[in-house]
């Protein structure tokens, strides 16, 4: 196939529905064919569809980052593609910032609201670093420049957002609260009891004791962090940008610190249950396994969320701007 369509001009490529299925493949991300294809007959770079766009525009519109990343492989012939608009004036730009059902079909691969819009803000952010500084606030025909495209088309999306995040928040706000409260009366609680003369715990000098000290100390503060981490999300402004990198930020810390917290109470606990049934391994045993698979539920149902969130803000990105020549 490679070998028939190098030999064909541009309009009997056309005509044998070559650029239909090249437009299939910029829509799907199928970024070997278009390599393997292109490269045989560079002249298919040029191919637009019925709204002008280009292949890097269709790219964008689709959110398919493997195929807008060969344009970091053009050169300077990339700024062909950076330097134009399509048939209703929008730039690369205004597509990068409209939420459309095409768009769309990519975002729903992402779980939650707020990742979706700060994958959608680093779209916007990458796009907007490449273009033309005329097109930043260039107005297409409707007189939008792609900044109000953006923020018009994405209201919806920060709405569900801010409210995915407040959800969040609030949960983890009553469960960080509820070991703030138990943590606070256990140190005053101490196993052993106090001398009635001095006030020093009896079993001060005990290790199980020791641990059950700095394990509970480690519990309320992670908690009280976390907290205020939450409140913080709760009473946050959720404008667009804070999708990007203060809001997941905050959600990484209040949800680790929140582990931390959840971790060390079952630490004191256990440390709590050697001192009580000293000698009674079979008991003791029994109730650290107990301890340690309620951890383990917590870690499996959160931290994937927490490794997400992660990456999405502080991982390599979606975009390759070491991306080899390959047109």
């Amino acid at each position: 196939m490679c070998k028939e369509i190098a030999s064909l001009d541009f309009a009997q490529a056309r005509k044998n529905l070559v650029h239909q299925a090249i437009m299939n493949a910029f829509q799907r991300g199928m970024t070997e064919f278009i390599v393997e294809i292109i490269g045989r007959n560079p002249d298919l770079l040029m191919t637009k569809d019925v709204d002008d766009r280009d292949m890097f525009r269709i790219a964008v519109a689709h959110r398919q980052e493997k195929v807008f990343n060969l344009i970091y492989g053009l050169d300077t012939k990339k700024h062909h593609f950076l330097s134009f608009v399509d048939k209703l004036g929008n730039s690369m730009l205004h597509v990068a910032g409209k939420l459309s059902s095409e768009s769309q079909v990519k975002l729903e691969q992402i779980s939650g609201p707020a990742l979706q819009m700060q994958r959608e803000l680093q779209w916007f952010k990458e796009v907007e670093s490449i273009v033309p500084p005329i097109f930043k606030e260039y107005p297409n025909r409707k007189g939008e420049t792609p900044c109000e495209a953006f923020d018009r088309s994405h209201a919806e999306l920060v709405k569900e957002g801010e409210k995915w995040s407040k959800d969040i928040a609030q949960s983890s706000t009553i469960v960080g609260t509820l070991i703030i409260t138990i943590m606070f009366a256990a140190l005053f609680t101490v196993p052993g009891g106090l001398n009635q003369e001095t006030g020093v715990p009896l079993l001060l000098t005990n290790k199980p004791f020791k641990v059950f000290i700095i394990s509970d100390a480690i519990s309320f503060f992670a908690s009280t962090t976390s907290v205020l981490i939450f409140v913080g999300i709760l009473t946050s402004r959720y404008s667009a940008n804070d999708f990007l990198i203060s809001l997941p930020s905050k959600l990484i810390i209040g949800l680790s610190f929140l582990f931390i917290s959840i971790a060390a109470m079952m630490v004191a606990f256990s440390s709590t249950v050697i001192i009580m049934l000293k000698g009674q391994f079979e008991i003791v045993i029994s109730i650290v396994v107990l301890s340690s698979i309620l951890i383990g539920l917590f870690v499996r149902l959160q931290f994937p969320l927490v490794v997400k969130i992660f990456f999405s803000t502080y991982g390599p990105g979606i975009f390759d701007r070491r991306m080899k020549k390959c047109l």
